[in-house]
């Protein structure tokens, strides 16, 4: 019965298939169609006259499966709405309506939908699709009344739904037209403070900070201490980069609510992104105190352990989780990690290697190959990588991306930019490529090229910060594109001002231009942020430039110990240091 297979994927694509219905403007909204509504006396009647009128309905359902099974979706709209009114089934209109949108028939699904409702009036799937398709015709007034019913049939349900028809919005950019909807809810019912809440999430989808705020503290205002509410006040703090804020926010929010899971783990995961591991920890330990069971708190603590080098303390935890069937690969994942720190290289292909379910499968493969390559085992690393590309078909960019950096590390740099450049035959427009071809290019010194892949990164994505500091750092090798090269840079501190990376490019610039002391200053911000070999080579170039020889051959002496092969610190002993060294 192929109509009825229909049904089944329908539902399945409900809102995104309505939220391509072609808009109409001639189409009747939802509460203009003219479908009867039941009355309970009109019902009790059909009961008794049913068995007059039963031959007529199994005749229009016998045509609607039949015209289904043609292809003839109009008759079966038809025969369906006409079964359901005789029959005053909310089944019936609902297979109306679920064909309709199947075809992408607007203005029919509306009438099936109109029909549904007024046979079914708290269906929550008829009210999302007459909300979705009253905010795609501007009817915000529509959109709150059929709000204002799921709400009320569905309270705990409210916020999710309407996050599904913002998910069908949003590839059109239209979420707005739900926090409208909701504004008119809100005058209607102002001390509800659920609404303001969605609001809020909806405002940051819309990337409007402020308003999103706002709107949160007309929730709180309402409900004082509400938790759902202070964790997203946290997140906002958060996703702005104010971990301060966010620190104080979830601080009084414990202080609050001392057993909420939840906002202690917040608290934690910002201690950690302050790096500020210890504060961490304590939160975890005392989950985990409340809780023995909190295997997540646990995992996390065992992350920590492993951050502060505290490895016989990681290892301790990630070997009682193997005993959890549900946290087994991760904490034997983390055992591979572990004995790699500790450059036992036999002992961490043999936990990468158990590694064979799970979420981390594909990555504990990955890092065998790496840990290989780090030990120059680089006909084992390809073996493994062959043995890769037929269990993983689906990771072909990434298994590509590997392959060309154990060409890199082989400095085989033709063989990794024609497989680079043979793969952007199938992925034109994948940035990861583009942008490891970039920086295999500039080596072989095919800059018009690196120039072209970095700039259809950026045609896509302005604000690619790694993009737009790789290119401007690559035209510092040209004299007369150092304006260009600074405009790179400016826009790329301007998007991440506290970047080493991009702040050691800017002073390099600022040296090529024959500013030393300024491009000190931020060599040196760089250096500080992070303890890099480039960016050391950097900053002992411009001290020497400044006479301040000691002091580059101390930093040299320093950096040469942990990298003694690399080769541009090699470069600089041998431009620079060479006549002392004699």
């Amino acid at each position: 019965m192929v109509i009825f297979r229909i049904f089944s994927v329908v539902t399945l694509v409900l809102l995104s298939s309505c939220a391509d219905f072609p808009d109409k403007q001639d189409q009747p909204e939802v509460t203009d169609v003219s479908a009867k509504v039941v009355a309970p006396k009109e019902k009790a009647l059909l009961k008794e006259e049913k068995t007059a009128i039963e031959a007529d309905v199994l005749f229009m359902l016998m045509t609607a499966e039949l015209a289904g099974q043609r292809g003839q979706y109009d008759i079966a709209i038809e025969a369906y709405m006409e079964a359901a009114k005789r029959t005053y089934d909310a089944k019936l209109a609902e297979r109306a309506a679920m064909i309709a949108m199947y075809v992408k028939d607007g203005y029919k699904t509306n009438a099936a939908v109109a029909l549904w409702l007024s046979l079914d009036s708290k269906n929550l799937t008829a009210r999302k699709i007459a909300a979705l398709s009253a905010l795609k015709m501007g009817d915000k007034l529509g959109a709150a009344e059929h709000f204002k019913v799921m709400q009320a049939v569905d309270e705990l349900g409210f916020e999710a739904a309407l996050q599904e028809l913002a998910g069908a919005l949003q590839k059109d950019g239209k979420v707005g037209l739900i926090y409208d909807a909701l504004e008119v809810l809100a005058n209607q019912s102002p001390n509800q403070a659920e609404i303001y809440f969605v609001q809020s999430l909806l405002a940051m989808q819309m990337n409007d900070k402020s308003l999103a705020e706002g709107k949160l503290e007309q929730a709180l205002n309402m409900r004082p201490g509400w938790d759902k509410a202070l964790l997203f006040q946290a997140q906002i703090a958060i996703f702005s980069g104010d971990l301060a804020k966010a620190k104080a926010l979830l601080k009084d929010a414990v202080s609050k609510y001392p057993s909420n899971a939840s906002i202690n783990k917040m608290l934690a995961q910002v201690f950690i992104k302050a790096q500020e591991y210890e504060a961490a920890l304590d939160v975890y330990q005392g989950l985990i105190a409340n809780n023995p069971k909190d295997w997540e708190s646990q995992f996390a603590e065992a992350l920590i352990y492993f951050q502060l080098d505290e490895n016989g303390k990681a290892e301790a935890v990630f070997e009682s989780l193997m005993e959890q069937p549900e946290w087994k690969f991760q904490a034997i994942f983390y055992r591979g990690k572990l004995a790699e720190k500790q450059a036992d290289i036999k002992q961490a292909l043999q936990w990468f290697d158990q590694v064979i379910e799970g979420p981390l499968a594909f990555d504990a493969a990955v890092t065998a190959i790496t840990v290989l390559a780090k030990d120059k085992q680089f006909v084992d690393a390809e073996a493994r990588l062959n043995q890769l590309q037929t269990k993983f078909p689906k990771q072909k960019p990434k298994l590509i991306l590997l392959q060309a950096e154990l060409y890199n590390q082989q400095k085989q740099y033709e063989r990794a930019f024609n497989l680079l450049t043979d793969a952007l035959r199938d992925f034109p427009d994948l940035k990861e490529l583009l942008y490891t071809r970039a920086l295999i290019a500039e080596r072989l010194d095919k800059f018009t090229i690196v120039e072209a892949d970095l700039k259809k990164i950026l045609a896509a994505d302005p604000e690619n910060v790694e993009s737009l500091n790789a290119l401007g750092y690559t035209l510092i090798n040209q004299p007369s594109r150092y304006a260009d090269s600074e405009q790179y840079l400016l826009r790329a501190l301007k998007l991440e001002p506290d970047s080493a990376v991009v702040i050691d490019s800017y002073g390099w610039l600022q040296f090529k231009l024959g500013h030393a002391e300024k491009a000190l200053g931020y060599l040196q911000q760089a250096y500080e942020k992070m303890q890099e070999n480039e960016i050391a080579a950097h900053l002992i170039e411009v001290l020497i430039s400044l006479g301040k020889q000691d002091e580059a051959k101390d930093l040299y002496d320093k950096v040469i110990k942990s990298a003694p092969d690399d080769e541009y610190l090699l470069s600089i002993k041998r431009r620079l240091f060479s006549g002392a060294e004699q």
